[in-house]
């Protein structure tokens, strides 16, 4: 299996399509995770890689220096159906129209032989047999665009009380019922498994026509759903588990990069969850410094401190992560509270976000 140019092979929207399916995995500095990921993909138990089969599989190095490179190479030699490309460079000026991200997915995709494209972060690993579930799925629900929400691996405390927050406040702001309705304009995706139909990906102009989005996946799935295409979108553990940050400073810089643009009114929201957490502690605080509370005040404190701890864990509850993970996470609002300060100013002030050692200006 040889290299391949990332200009090289079909054209846009090129019509000679032989395969099914076509995966695409960007990966920039994915050394720690890309194996896992690649054999979880060329390992699925419904098929083999060979000439004719039925999908493909390809890699696109954004120009990593780590070893991503030579992982992706080692697990595509001797298999027909796997190919690792390199992404064009981007323009350090304007970068192009592109981040880096949409970038290497535009490369990918227009070199893709596929019926359905689907995008799939490095930092994945796919259960056997996702691949054709999900385009019965995508067939059962007559959709162009399926994305999955996967199941979280998390790693160390501030993970596990941080991550229920922000999951919690997607599944409210972003509810899979109401996104999947046609008759709602709410459009929303997960680039850690986005599957979509070629012909209705390019109509809409695909990673291009969104490639200086910071959130490519809602901006796509938004320019879907508004061209009147039917989508869907659904919390999957059974489909593929994700491993988004492997330390704190990761997860920092990655939510800052998108806090503020899932969470139009951050703001708000963290003051929100400052007083549930202010309360939280708070009110038993109060009810045992102050000894000449009478027995009425008292129980009216604790039904208060009760109706707040019902309110905050029955909302962090929709996150779907682990029971202990949930009961960890009012420790997590204050962390959760500066990072979509810090978005905010990033996004509004700063006009400026960082992610893998770029520096991408936002708010234009």
């Amino acid at each position: 299996m040889g290299e391949v140019s990332a200009t090289s092979g079909l054209a846009e929207g090129a019509t000679d399509v032989r395969l099914r399916l076509s995966v695409i995995v960007p990966a920039r500095n994915e050394a720690a995770v890309l194996g896992e990921c690649l054999r979880s993909l060329v390992e699925q138990s419904e098929v083999g890689f060979g000439l004719g089969v039925e999908w493909e599989l390809i890699v696109v190095d954004d120009d990593s220096t780590d070893g991503t490179r030579k992982i992706a190479q080692s697990i595509a030699a001797g298999r027909d159906g796997v190919v690792v490309i390199d992404a064009p460079r981007l323009d350090q000026s304007d970068r192009g129209g592109f981040t880096g991200k949409t970038n290497a997915c535009w490369a990918a995709a227009q070199r893709a032989r596929g019926e359905w494209l689907l995008f799939t972060d490095a930092d994945t690993v796919h259960e056997h047999g996702d691949l054709s579930r999900a385009l019965h799925e995508a067939k059962k629900y007559v959709v162009v665009l399926l994305s999955y929400s996967p199941r979280q691996i998390l790693t160390g405390f501030w993970q596990r009380a941080v991550m229920p927050l922000v999951f919690s406040e997607l599944a409210s702001v972003y509810p899979p019922k109401k996104v999947s309705d046609p008759a709602s304009r709410l459009a929303a995706a997960n680039g850690q498994f986005l599957m979509v139909e070629r012909e209705a990906y390019f109509a809409v102009g695909g990673h291009r026509a969104v490639g200086q989005e910071i959130l490519e996946d809602v901006a796509l799935a938004r320019k879907i759903k508004r061209a009147r295409r039917v989508i869907r979108f659904r919390y999957a553990p059974d489909a593929l588990a994700a491993r988004m940050y492997r330390t704190l400073p990761e997860m920092v810089e990655g939510w800052t990069k998108n806090l503020a643009l899932l969470f139009p009114s951050a703001v708000l929201v963290a003051g929100m969850q400052m007083l549930q957490f202010l309360l939280f502690f708070g009110l038993p605080a109060l009810a045992m410094g102050m000894p000449l509370l009478v027995i009425w005040q008292r129980w009216a404190i604790l039904l208060v401190w009760l109706r707040t701890t019902w309110g905050f864990y029955g909302r962090v509850a929709r996150s779907k992560f682990a029971a202990g993970d949930v009961a960890i996470s009012i420790f997590g609002v204050p962390l959760f509270c500066w990072m979509l300060l810090r978005s905010y100013l990033h996004h509004r002030v700063t006009r400026s976000v960082d992610w893998k050692g770029r520096r991408y200006k936002v708010g234009r």
